[in-house]
């Protein structure tokens, strides 16, 4: 299944793409997406999106697919190359930081470039939403806790985020966590998402350009580690990591603008568009 938030002429709902043809079942209940996941309903709210209204994928408006996590992990330095770029070496156990909600903005949306700074930087990623938790959960039956897919930009306010050892500050502007559009449920992809190609383009020049199979900490191998000291839930998100290619590594350096359009995808995921806009 491949599933979005929307709305379409003010109303909300769900809808389901199988191949280029888009459906949409309307209501609130049905969209709730962190709500059939944590239900373990998820299937019923595909069927019923599937079998709902035809529409023009092109008048939908999309949210972001999960809006209300427990817990939005981010891996960082979790390519050989990103973390070559850094210079801060390959690591051991996965780098984690923390997203908030309120920092997410869905497909189309803008990602906005806050008065405070200039220094916007993009990073193409894999999203992964968890089906249901759990605690020392087994590298071997880790897949079988993914509700699916997705793509995220986690956009970076470079300054605020280098302020402190802690990244927090430069992760977590309001409107600069682009996730979506469509959240893809894993039979439709190779085991743990491996061995496909993401790119991203900023006003159509490619800046970073590599393949899932490269994370270091795979999929099956990070859910098992946060789980040997967290207890994991249902809907949680995992944001995988980006590849190398970051402005801020850059020579001389390149931030994004106002007025630019930057585009994650992922291959089989999605392409996730959102414009530049001014606070």
């Amino acid at each position: 299944m491949r599933l979005a938030r929307v709305t379409r002429n003010g109303k909300i709902g769900l809808a389901a793409k199988s191949g280029n043809a888009v459906t949409m079942a309307f209501g609130a209940d049905v969209a709730d997406l962190d709500a059939h996941i944590a239900a373990g309903t998820l299937a019923e709210a595909g069927a019923k999106a599937a079998a709902g209204e035809a529409v023009d994928e092109a008048t939908l408006n999309f949210l972001p697919p999960i809006t209300k996590p427990s817990k939005i992990i981010c891996l960082g330095l979790n390519y050989r190359d990103h973390a070559e770029e850094s210079g801060l070496g390959i690591p051991e156990f996965p780098v984690l930081f923390a997203r908030f909600p309120s920092s997410l903005t869905g497909h189309g949306a803008p990602v906005i470039l806050p008065k405070v700074s200039s220094q916007l930087d993009w990073e193409a990623e894999l999203v992964v939403v968890l089906s249901k938790g759990g605690k020392n959960i087994g590298e071997a039956d880790a897949l079988n806790h993914v509700a699916g897919y997705s793509v995220f930009n986690d956009a970076s306010i470079r300054d605020y985020q280098l302020r402190t050892p802690q990244w927090t500050a430069g992760k977590n502007f309001d409107d600069t966590g682009a996730f979506g559009p469509y959240l893809v449920t894993p039979e439709e992809l190779p085991a743990g998402a491996a061995g496909l190609k993401i790119e991203c383009r900023v006003n159509g020049q490619i800046m970073q350009s590599s393949n899932t199979g490269k994370l270091i900490f795979t999929v099956a191998n990070t859910i098992h580690l946060l789980s040997t000291f967290m207890t994991l839930e249902a809907g949680d998100m995992l944001v995988m990591g980006t590849p190398g290619g970051v402005g801020v590594a850059r020579d001389p350096q390149v931030w994004m603008k106002a007025g630019d359009v930057c585009e994650v995808e992922i291959e089989g995921v999605g392409l996730l568009s959102n414009p530049i806009v001014a606070e």
